[in-house]
C-alpha cells in the first residue's frame, strides 16, 4: 500500500453537509467525476486553478476559506 501525502485540507465536506449534497452532486454540478470530489476532500488530488475558483465560487466563499495548504517539514 503506498502512502499518499497530504497536500491540503478542504472544508468542502462541511460545506456540501451544509446544503445536504453528496460528493455525485457537488460532482454533477462542477463537471466533474465523483472520485475527483472524493480525493479532494481527502487532500490528496491537487485540484487545478479552475476547479479551485469553481469550488470556492459554488460554495460563495474564497479559497482561503475553503482550502488550507499543508506545510512541509524540510
Amino acid at each position: 500500500m503506498v502512502k499518499r501525502k497530504k497536500l491540503f485540507n478542504t472544508k468542502i465536506k462541511v460545506l456540501r453537509a451544509e446544503r445536504n449534497l453528496t460528493q455525485e452532486d457537488l460532482a454533477i454540478d462542477l463537471g466533474v467525476n465523483r472520485s475527483t470530489i472524493l480525493e479532494i476532500e481527502r487532500g490528496t488530488f491537487n485540484p487545478s486553478l479552475k476547479l479551485t475558483f469553481s469550488i470556492a465560487n459554488y460554495f460563495n466563499k474564497s479559497i482561503n476559506e475553503v482550502f488550507e495548504i499543508v506545510e512541509e517539514d524540510k
